[in-house]
């Protein structure tokens, strides 16, 4: 696949339709976590111009920071704190569409306005999460998470 990704569609759902097929494209073959990680970041960030798009991976009772696009970031989180540590104590998808009315919110930027994290299931565990935030209040619904959770489907593979 070309380094660039092939996207036309205006509405959100149908962006992700075009996306999701280049992601597994763009990682179909490549043994290397890392950097289908760091391509899936930057392709989430580029097709969407996210604020903040990256991976927290589970490293025994924490989320150690990986590959990620936007500003620098909490490099740990421990299980149960925030929205990450929540979506990985809960596996189960989070979206919060205001991070100051969210109990507990880690604040890694105080520009993120809203958040989605969606964990990654291997053999039932979570082993990362994928974290997307924006600089906009309640930027995230229901197609965001219907795509994200396919697309972390996928990523379990890379486990």
């Amino acid at each position: 696949m070309a380094e660039t990704l092939a996207l036309t569609a205006t509405t959100k759902a149908a962006r992700y339709a075009e996306l999701l097929p280049q992601i597994d494209a763009l990682t179909a073959g490549e043994p290397d976590l890392t950097a289908n990680l760091a391509n899936t970041a930057a392709a989430l960030r580029q097709a969407f111009g996210f604020f903040w798009v990256g991976f927290y991976l589970v490293k025994g009772d924490e989320l150690v920071l990986g590959p990620f696009q936007g500003p620098i970031a909490c490099t740990r989180i421990r299980k149960g704190r925030g929205v990450c540590g929540g979506s990985w104590a809960q596996a189960r998808t989070l979206l919060v569409p205001d991070v100051e009315q969210f109990p507990g919110h880690i604040a890694c930027s105080s520009d993120s306005k809203s958040e989605i994290v969606v964990p990654v299931l291997k053999s039932g565990e979570v082993v990362a999460v994928l974290d997307v935030d924006s600089d906009q209040l309640n930027d995230f619904d229901a197609d965001d998470q219907a795509a994200l959770e396919q697309l972390m489907q996928q990523a379990a593979q890379w486990f």
